[in-house]
């Protein structure tokens, strides 16, 4: 399922305050319930809200993240100002680590003009969309292969890591959570982003919205480790001073004028 605007701006609203009822988002939208009950459902289905009598609420999983194909469709444009923006701030010529996640492969498609690359990625995704660009080198980590996303994880992809010293690792995140830390559902992978952050000598970090307060089981470091945030709206507090107290550079993408 692809959510239609509307759909959209219902999923952001339910995201927004946790849980809302039927009768109130017909009237934040002007339709009628019956409208968002077909919305619900059909956004239910999807796995992208979880139904209630009378409502809907966000899924507040911290063991397992929404399934691939979903993620790639959630805030789709959210993630394409925020690659696009991200992308242009890469210089040309430089060495770069990109990790997991629809936000990285979305930098990875922007970044098939740039020339003199030479990228590290344990991602199989990234890999194809940047072998299309002929002045940029790809290097893929070996390990094990995930079927559901393409990520590549394991210890041998750390290990593989580990060899590099690069100017720049972009990569991507499940959940900021409001004491400042990182966080990722598999452990496996996180171990390679300990890695991928311990071989770059500048860390910038693409993440929308929704995942501020978003939580996950696994920590994978805190944001004073960051260099440059890049997101789609100002970070709702405490968020703002947590940055600006970890000295983290904040970009904000937002809606074309």
């Amino acid at each position: 399922m692809v959510p239609n605007p509307r759909q959209t701006e219902l999923l952001e609203e339910v995201r927004r305050l946790g849980s809302a009822t039927v009768e109130a988002l017909a009237e934040r939208f002007g339709v009628t319930l019956q409208t968002v009950r077909r919305d619900i459902r059909l956004l239910a289905e999807a796995e992208l809200l979880a139904r209630f009598h009378g409502g809907a609420r966000v899924p507040r999983s911290t063991t397992e993240n929404l399934a691939y194909r979903q993620r790639q469709q959630l805030n789709h444009g959210a993630k394409q100002r925020i690659a696009r923006v991200l992308a242009a701030a890469v210089p040309q010529g430089c060495s770069l680590i990109l990790n997991i996640g629809t936000t990285v492969e979305a930098v990875a498609r922007e970044l098939l003009v740039h020339k003199g690359l030479r990228v590290i990625t344990n991602n199989l995704n990234v890999a194809a969309i940047l072998s299309d660009n002929p002045d940029c080198e790809v290097i893929v980590a070996g390990g094990v292969v995930r079927a559901r996303d393409h990520g590549i994880v394991g210890e041998a992809t750390v290990d593989f890591i580990h060899q590099f010293r690069v100017d720049l690792a972009i990569i991507g995140i499940s959940g900021i959570e409001a004491d400042g830390t990182l966080r990722d559902f598999d452990f496996r992978e996180v171990k390679v982003t300990h890695a991928i952050l311990a071989s770059a000598r500048e860390v910038w970090l693409a993440a929308d919205h929704s995942k501020f307060n978003r939580p996950a089981m696994v920590e994978v470091g805190r944001i004073g480790q960051i260099d440059m945030l890049f997101t789609d709206r100002e970070p709702p507090a405490p968020f703002g001073a947590l940055l600006a107290e970890a000295g983290v550079q904040c970009t904000i993408a937002g809606e074309p004028v």
